[in-house]
């Protein structure tokens, strides 16, 4: 009898070792699995990234006062509202040949859409007409480069 309780325990006791195996190949499986998804989905994630959008203006300006004055708060409130990031304004420094007419301006994008977007929603239409009578526009867009 004893011979017989001795053998069930250590069967059991395999029983359970089984089980508990079984349960770390599945948690080892699993990790591995997650582990093999996220690479994928991050790598797929970078290959869609695309390039920002620079806007670059040199904006020839006729009247300082009426420009900053009348014509720069409606246009800034306009590309904050359509997701413009500034990324640099002021008098440009020439390094080599001629320095830019005036106030030069580089704005960041998230695509050319977006950019376009603005540049023919009613607000800055309406900025841009008042801004034409204190300044000439040069405005040009490039994509920034592919990490």
């Amino acid at each position: 009898m004893f011979a017989a309780k001795l053998h069930i325990g250590v069967a059991i006791d395999e029983k359970r070792r089984e089980d508990v195996m079984r349960n770390y190949h599945a948690i080892a499986l699993s990790l591995l699995c997650g582990v093999g998804i996220g690479a994928a989905g991050v790598e797929g994630l970078r290959a869609q990234a695309k390039p920002p959008i620079y806007m670059i203006g040199n904006n020839d300006v006729s009247d300082p006062d009426g420009y900053m004055r009348e014509y720069l708060p409606l246009a800034q409130a306009s590309l904050k509202a359509h997701g413009a990031v500034y990324i640099a304004a002021g008098k440009g420094t020439a390094i080599d040949g001629e320095p830019p007419k005036g106030r030069v301006v580089i704005i960041r994008w998230d695509s050319m859409e977006q950019l376009l977007a603005w540049r023919h929603s009613p607000e800055y239409e309406a900025a841009r007409k008042i801004g034409e009578k204190y300044a000439k526009y040069n405005v040009i867009a490039v994509e920034g480069a592919k990490p």
